[in-house]
């Protein structure tokens, strides 16, 4: 998979490069952990994304002008990263940047456009503190991620479901973003009246999690909550199961959770997120099925909708600025866009605003009786201030 995308990106680049429609195409550039370690969580929203360029190209593209999406494998490495993007907007001209990687790679490439001027999407990287309230002109995020406002969701549906007399257990990957959140949901379950008994920090390369989870089993918590990579919050789910811990564990629901749910069939497993399943097959999951199969894409369409969602938003954006590279910052910063479903809500940016102005959040688990994934609770919105 990782191959072909790569591949299609450098033969886009050649079929536009020199030729007349050069002159009359919109370039945009991506630098994106495609290949390596971190790639399974970050290529197949560029794949999805991929596909909604090239579908927006066929119908005749924005205005009369095609896309051009360049494509650039950073491995989730900063200095991989700072060479894409100085490439994307000296040699490629690119007249939006997105940033599809891990967060070691957001400082050279913020640096770079704010040098340029041009603008930049988070597109599946998790959102910086730069896109949130007051935002830094420039730098916009689509990712269903928000930091802070998840715990604040999570937490409070764990009041709503065993009050505020719960004895809670935390999980973090021992990076700065995992970190951090999973500290600042400790201190908010004490000031709602839980009380935390264990927080484990998990580093990235552990072969086994069951040191992690028997500190956790031994602390006898009602509830855990992870908010980390798909990984580290599955694989201590398991060993803590296997320890035979029965509590109740809730997770932030990466592009991964729809599959693992249905593998796991743990009916204790809440898995909240912001962004729709496709077990709900509404008309935009059909779509995107169907641009996957018709372009013989080796990726499950189910991982694919934050990359869909970022060329929903691209698509708006350059409409709003009807095709004018130069409009397109102002387009960006007064833009509301209609996720079709994907979202709870649609994606508004406004000049101090680009995350959104609200964010929407749903709960998931699987449900033996009807041995299928159920929405324990429906889209609740929090307002982005």
């Amino acid at each position: 998979m990782f191959a072909r995308i790569g591949m299609t990106a450098a033969v886009a680049a050649t079929m536009f490069a020199g030729s007349a429609l050069a002159q009359n195409a919109i370039t945009i550039g991506l630098s994106g952990s495609l290949t390596g370690p971190s790639s399974g969580s970050y290529a197949p929203a560029v794949e999805g994304l991929r596909l909604y360029i090239d579908k927006l190209n066929k119908a005749g593209g924005v205005g009369g002008k095609q896309i051009n999406l360049v494509l650039q494998d950073d491995q989730g490495q900063a200095s991989k990263a700072g060479a894409n993007i100085k490439k994307l907007l000296t040699q490629d001209n690119a007249s939006l940047v997105i940033n599809a990687s891990l967060s070691a790679t957001y400082g050279p490439m913020i640096q770079e456009v704010q040098r340029a001027n041009i603008p930049m999407i988070f597109a599946g990287a998790v959102c910086p503190k730069e896109v949130y309230p007051p935002a830094q002109p420039l730098l916009y995020c689509t990712t269903a991620f928000a930091a802070q406002y998840d715990s604040r969701a999570t937490l409070d549906f764990v009041k709503e479901k065993s009050g505020t007399a719960v004895k809670l257990g935390l999980v973090a990957m021992a990076i700065p973003v995992s970190r951090g959140e999973i500290d600042f949901a400790e201190g908010l379950s004490k000031e709602m009246g839980m009380q935390p008994v264990d927080k484990e920090i998990v580093p990235p390369p552990t072969p086994d999690y069951t040191p992690f989870a028997t500190k956790l089993n031994d602390a006898a918590p009602d509830w855990v909550y992870a908010w980390a990579p798909w990984v580290t919050e599955v694989k201590t789910l398991e060993s803590l199961r296997k320890l035979g811990w029965q509590g109740s564990y809730i997770t932030w629901a990466h592009l991964e959770a729809e599959g693992e749910l249905a593998r796991l069939k743990d009916a204790k497993l809440y898995a909240i997120g912001a962004n729709s399943l496709f077990n709900e097959k509404l008309p935009v999951h059909a779509e995107i099925v169907e641009a996957a199969k018709a372009a013989n894409s080796s990726t499950n369409p189910n991982l694919m909708t934050e990359g869909w969602i970022a060329g929903l938003v691209i698509e708006a954006a350059l409409k709003a600025a009807n095709g004018d590279p130069a409009k397109l910052q102002d387009a960006l910063s007064s833009l509301k866009v209609d996720t079709k479903g994907l979202r709870g809500g649609p994606i508004e940016w406004t000049k101090d605003n680009h995350f959104r102005t609200k964010q929407y959040y749903r709960v998931y688990r699987w449900n033996d009786g009807k041995s299928d994934i159920e929405i324990v609770k429906d889209w609740v919105g929090l307002d982005v201030k």
